[in-house]
């Protein structure tokens, strides 16, 4: 369906427009359907994202500023987030030993075992929106995107 559809626009948009909304609109739609899958887990989209990053890190620890600048959102208050993290078990958060004033922050087991029983949920997710796509179509969205983001 058409932007100005599901907008219910009666009025002509340029393209310009048309291409911020469709964005906003399609990563709504995109959250929504990955929110569900975070719903039982009781675990928001930016806590996810911290426990990939925190997987990523293969057992070393990670402190806020890697955090932070690895995020997805880059606004998200990541003190918050690994605190709610911290009292699901799903993270440890200690005192580095060299310097006091740096927190590292690691993926527990269990933050471990939640993400393995997510993957191939998130896999399915993300297969689900790209269906419609083939390789060559995937991959020149891929370059628009980055293209449009990177001005």
């Amino acid at each position: 369906m058409k932007i100005e559809e599901e907008i219910k626009s009666t009025v002509p948009l340029d393209n310009s427009k048309k291409i911020i909304l469709n964005i906003l609109y399609t990563q709504n739609v995109v959250a929504d359907k990955f929110n569900e899958i975070l719903k039982p887990y009781e675990i928001s989209g930016e806590q996810y994202n911290v426990l990939r990053i925190l997987r990523g890190q293969k057992g070393n620890p990670a402190n806020m500023c890697v955090i932070q600048e690895r995020m997805l959102a880059r606004t998200s208050n990541t003190t918050r987030l690994v605190d709610k993290l911290l009292l699901k078990n799903l993270v440890t958060r200690n005192v580095c030993p060299e310097n006091r004033r740096k927190i590292e922050v690691l993926i527990t087991q269990k933050g471990l075992d939640v993400l393995t029983e997510l993957d191939p949920k998130v896999l399915e997710h993300e297969n689900f929106f790209s269906k419609n796509l083939n390789a060559e179509e995937l991959e020149l969205l891929n370059q628009l995107l980055e293209k449009f983001r990177n001005q």
